[in-house]
């Protein structure tokens, strides 16, 4: 049964009145309007829905079933119109995000503590994944952002901030490539034991790439899907790898290791991604953030490409 709203505060505005001409002064409209509305709801409900005594008009008994009605639907609205609000100040509200495992210090140390603090009512939902199910995640709307590193073109992305990062390489402080002169050539790299992603990560596909075109191997020392075992393997001086700044932003940091430029045309140009699903429309926390991490991330920021 569809019962126009405007009807329902009609007669609500009557029962508590006390009758139709005090209502329509509420109302400011004529008694006759009020009544005609009134009329249109006993003949949608098969029944009256007032009755008049001595002390003026009060309700029937299913009169008194739509009122309670009325009543429960003006609190829905009142707390939608609150919750409303409240979304619209970013006092509430879930943002999901998918990033790959490079991004999270940077993600975490400064920028997502900030905004967690400013916006405390919004709730952040953060998932690490590789490059593939970044993308899928973000199409199929299981997130609103991705970061990502090294570029994946599909036509449902939208690239929203992208960053040139240079695929360095990390060596330990005191390995013989940390002082030999830059940049570095794939060929001198080839003879160093690496530390590499998984085959079919974006950086590894990266660096296959790269030393497929130029007819060398990477001698490949250890292979990890971990982020962290990469950087301690560097640290501990058991191989170089080869990773963006950011990604090592502490241990650069602390001089625990150190970056060397690469003379390879797709490491100077690889760059890290912040993206959304081209045509869906952001809610305003997310686009908040996006703007936010923009600013904030390491990685974003085309001056610090190289510490």
């Amino acid at each position: 049964m569809d019962i126009p709203h405007q009807r329902l505060v009609y007669f609500r505005v009557t029962v508590e009145s006390g009758s139709l001409r005090k209502a329509a002064a509420r109302l400011d409209i004529a008694p006759s309007a009020v009544s005609r509305q009134i009329a249109l709801l006993e003949t949608a409900f098969e029944a009256p829905l007032l009755e008049r005594t001595p002390r003026g008009i009060r309700p029937t008994a299913v009169g008194d079933m739509v009122l309670d009605y009325c009543r429960q639907r003006g609190a829905l609205d009142e707390q939608f119109i609150a919750s409303l609000e409240a979304h619209q100040r970013l006092e509430t509200g879930t943002i999901s995000l998918v990033v790959g495992e490079g991004f999270i210090d940077d993600l975490i140390a400064a920028p997502l503590k900030a905004f967690a603090e400013r916006y405390r009512g919004v709730r952040l939902d953060i998932q690490q994944a590789g490059t593939d199910e970044i993308i899928e995640s973000v199409v199929e709307d299981r997130a609103h952002i991705g970061l990502m590193f090294h570029e994946r073109v599909h036509p449902q992305i939208r690239f929203w901030v992208s960053s040139g990062q240079p695929l360095l390489a990390i060596c330990p402080r005191d390995h013989a490539l940390a002082t030999h002169p830059e940049p570095l050539s794939l060929e001198t790299l080839s003879e160093a034991p690496m530390a590499l992603w998984k085959v079919g990560h974006g950086v590894r596909r990266l660096v296959d790439e790269a030393f497929q075109q130029a007819q060398l191997r990477p001698r490949v020392a250890m292979e990890t899907n971990s982020m962290a075992v990469l950087r301690r393997a560097v640290v501990a001086g058991m191989a170089i790898t080869l990773l963006p700044s950011f990604a090592v932003a502490d241990e650069l940091g602390s001089q625990s290791v150190v970056a060397r430029r690469v003379a390879c045309a797709s490491f100077q140009h690889s760059q890290a991604h912040m993206i959304t699903r081209v045509g869906r429309r952001q809610p305003l926390a997310s686009l908040k953030l996006l703007r936010h991490l923009s600013a904030w991330m390491h990685a974003f920021r085309h001056d610090e490409a190289r510490r």
